[in-house]
């Protein structure tokens, strides 16, 4: 670990030390923000497909990894192609995860997610599309819940941009986040 990321992880932990008694979403937001990702609270399904084309306009996308039937029918109103099938031509993949970890402002996801795919294939932008109840107060919570729910294939979890996923390339991701109200 070289002397920035020392830095910045000392940093995630003294701002987490301080939110320690915070609500968990804002803790989440926070800590998710401070480590580079972009937060977009949505109060409901209308207001997320508004900051999704919004999000779409500024990036320039055209092309998405989409495996949600549900994410689809997003795509689809705004007139963004998708496949299934994560490819290197595409500038975005969109997904869900199964949880939001407040402790450190990481995204849980699994093969329900991302399929049989590694994080470090993902491409340099990912959206992704989650509900307030699936913040988790902390890894083993959240690991709990995934055994409980049987979906512990393929987990990893990510974070904003200034942590580089599993690259080896070393490519920041830019990581968006549309958080619902359920």
């Amino acid at each position: 670990m070289n002397q920035s990321e020392d830095s910045h992880l000392q940093s995630l932990e003294k701002l987490g030390d301080s939110l320690k008694n915070a609500d968990l979403d804002y803790k989440f937001a926070q800590l998710f923000t401070h480590s580079g990702g972009i937060f977009n609270y949505c109060a409901d399904e209308s207001e997320a497909l508004q900051t999704l084309n919004k999000i779409v306009k500024i990036e320039g996308i055209s092309s998405a990894f989409c495996c949600d039937p549900d994410l689809q029918k997003f795509l689809d109103v705004i007139n963004v192609s998708y496949d299934e099938n994560l490819e290197l031509f595409h500038d975005v993949a969109f997904i869900t995860c199964e949880y939001l970890i407040a402790y450190d402002g990481r995204i849980m996801l699994s093969h329900n997610n991302i399929k049989h795919f590694h994080s470090s294939r993902l491409p340099e932008k990912v959206i992704i599309m989650a509900n307030l109840s699936q913040i988790a107060t902390n890894l083993n919570e959240a690991m709990a819940k995934i055994k409980r729910n049987g979906n512990f294939k393929n987990l990893t979890s990510i974070s904003g941009s200034q942590n580089k996923l599993d690259s080896s390339s070393g490519n920041a991701t830019k990581l968006f986040l549309l958080l619902i109200e359920d």
